[in-house]
């Protein structure tokens, strides 16, 4: 296996915090349900505008060195990963051996993704 330089790792790390940025913007809210709906629309859409100044950055530079399918599957894992500790830590929600069950069909599809190279 290749070492993975900083044109790897550089578009891995801002697609993890551009995701910490979108799970509070999409889900954050559910902490805060008395709040006006309009509210939690115009934050979430402030939360979410460093999240695009992240993601978009990320893949634009991540395509040098990935194809658009493996940033998708990242992006995809980064986010499966993010959102469950976000469940977890944020909305204290626990997670049960079907989600586990989920997770690895997910890490299946990317590892296909990332190995099916002729």
């Amino acid at each position: 296996m290749p070492a993975l330089s900083t044109a790897h790792l550089l578009p891995i790390g801002m697609l993890v915090a551009s995701n910490v940025f979108m799970t509070f913007a999409w889900y954050g809210h559910l902490s805060y349900k008395s709040s006006a709906l309009w509210l939690v629309v115009l934050a979430s859409w402030l939360i979410a505008l460093p999240e695009y100044m992240l993601a978009v950055p990320a893949n634009r530079a991540g395509h040098g060195v990935y194809s658009a399918a493996e940033l998708k599957t990242i992006q995809e894992v980064v986010t499966l990963c993010v959102f469950a500790l976000f469940s977890v830590f944020w909305l204290k929600e626990s997670l049960s051996w079907n989600h586990a069950i989920g997770f690895a069909l997910i890490a299946a599809g990317a590892f296909f993704i990332f190995n099916g190279k002729a």
